[in-house]
């Protein structure tokens, strides 16, 4: 029979896939290394794993103990599969910038999860990481397996992540690409690739926003300041950040991680999160002037599935100007009209009462319905036109809307982009949304100049 003994045995030997659509117009060999198909769905298995069995080996872990980290989620996950498969209690600290996929994973593995704001500042009892040793200190039997410093953490990168990725590509890569969080993955992977070829670019991804980046290039600590993407870049240099490895950072916005993560997903069919975005366009930017005898491998650190609240929201995305303009179309601001709390498409038909029509648009707040049958467009209705005949013609009020109704608005497709929609705007007050032959929606004026893309 053939069968794993537990979960852990599933940890590592994770593929490389190439990248096909995203590398048009480039020349080298561009790897995705898929970490996301790890047992817990990240990079992090490995480290989790790892740092428990350093803890046992060193006698610090005794059986019925605790396990206490600060994490963004991932490297909770990792180890909370390892405590839940040995017993161990977890307790996981993470800050609010976290998204609630994470948290409600972590508790659905049995853990502990103590949620802290993430405007803490480092010298703050309340930060993360200080909330996390205090909880350790005052915990009975319980350890805090601090990743950052945890030498477990690039080791485990060392023994399987480098290998990997050296049989995988028969010793052919060239350059390695990787976030810098804790910096076990690139410093571990890096170690290896390095001593196996000295020539090997081990080049790191860093939000704006992140000290890292700077620090490596001037030897100064600078003020970090926010960023969105979570689990990647530092205000602090870790001790399992080693510089001396990596040969190049380039830096990263939100808005390029975001959507380069977004298309991972829809070009290329690779679910991820935020970090893979940020490497995967380090990754792409230094393919740009490499040649077709180099071969570039990415880590896709985790699974798209922990932020469907995140930055894999229309909404989300929106309320944070991430969208990208070729993501903003009428059926999408439709639909962010709806989850506004606005009411569905209100519309007249071409039997309507004008009477009726007024109280219709003074009940909704509006100045403009479309005259629809049958599902059809075969009209609209302004109040300012209703108004102006009112004043010669009282008895219009009992009269169809067909007698004083206007051209229909445009008919516009709900995949069409807002800026091409816009041209519409210019020469009609309104546009009406139609999905798959129905219309569902009107977009105004005001509507588009509400948002900003």
């Amino acid at each position: 029979m053939n069968y794993k003994n537990n979960i852990l045995e599933l940890i590592g030997d994770t593929p490389l896939v190439k990248l096909n659509k995203l590398t048009r117009g480039l020349k080298p060999l561009v790897l995705a290394k898929i970490e996301s198909l790890n047992p817990g769905g990240s990079v992090k298995d490995r480290i989790g794993q790892a740092m428990i069995d350093r803890a046992e080996r060193m006698g610090d872990l005794k059986p019925g103990g605790t396990i206490v980290e600060a994490t963004s989620g991932n490297t909770g996950i990792g180890l909370a599969l390892t405590c839940s498969v040995r017993g161990y209690r977890s307790i996981f600290v993470m800050t609010d910038k976290a998204s609630q996929e994470k948290v409600r994973y972590l508790k659905s593995l049995g853990a502990d999860v103590i949620v802290v704001s993430s405007a803490a500042k480092l010298d703050s009892p309340d930060h993360y990481v200080n909330t996390a040793k205090r909880i350790a200190a005052e915990t009975p039997n319980a350890i805090l397996t601090n990743q950052y410093a945890n030498p477990a953490n690039p080791e485990a990168h060392y023994r399987s992540t480098g290998p990997e990725i050296w049989e995988a590509t028969e010793g052919k890569i060239t350059h390695f690409v990787a976030g810098m969080g804790t910096g076990g993955t690139i410093s571990g992977t890096g170690r290896y690739l390095k001593e196996k070829n000295p020539n090997i670019r081990i080049i790191g991804a860093d939000p704006y926003g992140s000290a890292i980046k700077g620090f490596k290039e001037t030897g100064k600590l600078m003020a970090a300041s926010p960023y969105l993407v979570e689990g990647i870049g530092q205000e602090i240099i870790p001790d399992n950040v080693q510089l001396k490895y990596i040969d190049e950072i380039i830096n990263v916005t939100d808005r390029d991680s975001f959507n380069l993560a977004r298309r991972l997903g829809r070009e290329e069919g690779i679910f991820c999160g935020g970090s893979s975005g940020t490497i995967a366009w380090a990754a792409l930017k230094a393919a740009e002037n490499l040649t077709e005898n180099d071969v570039v491998v990415f880590i896709i650190c985790d699974t798209g599935e922990r932020y469907l609240s995140k930055f894999l929201s229309d909404e989300w995305m929106k309320e944070k100007q991430l969208l990208g303009d070729e993501r903003m179309t009428l059926g999408l601001l439709n639909d962010l009209k709806l989850n506004a709390g606005r009411v569905r498409l209100v519309f007249v038909e071409p039997d309507t009462k004008v009477g009726e029509v007024l109280n219709l648009m003074s009940n909704h707040g509006l100045s403009q319905l479309p005259v629809l049958e049958d599902g059809k467009s075969v009209g609209s209705v302004r109040e300012s036109r209703i108004m102006s005949q009112l004043l010669d013609n009282r008895d219009l009020l009992e009269a169809p809307v067909t007698s004083i109704m206007d051209a229909s608005f445009p008919v516009v497709g709900e995949t069409v982009e807002v800026l091409r929609a816009k041209q519409y705007l210019k020469d009609s007050p309104a546009v009406l949304v139609e999905e798959y032959g129905r219309i569902v929606g009107i977009i105004t004026r005001h509507d588009v100049l509400d948002i900003e893309i």
